[in-house]
């Protein structure tokens, strides 16, 4: 199984949070910058319908989560 990757921004106090969710959690990830990766960013407005929130995380099932609250980010992971 691939790690979900988290597109965020270094800036942002959600990426941050998730994160470090990820992190306590000792959940693998692959991190990438949207304002250093245009790729990523495209993909991340794709997802979105044009929109741009952060962080956004893709899993390894195609699902995704977009500014997660904890216990949303919680809630898939035990899934």
């Amino acid at each position: 199984m691939s790690n979900p990757i988290v597109y965020g921004a270094s800036w942002c106090p959600d990426v941050k949070r998730s994160r470090a969710l990820l992190d306590a959690k000792g959940v693998e990830y692959d991190y990438v910058d949207v304002e250093a990766d245009a790729a990523a960013e495209a993909r991340v407005r794709e997802l979105q319908d044009g929109a741009r929130r952060i962080p956004t995380i893709v899993f390894a099932d195609g699902s995704h989560l977009v500014e997660p609250s904890d216990d949303e980010l919680n809630a898939h992971l035990s899934r």
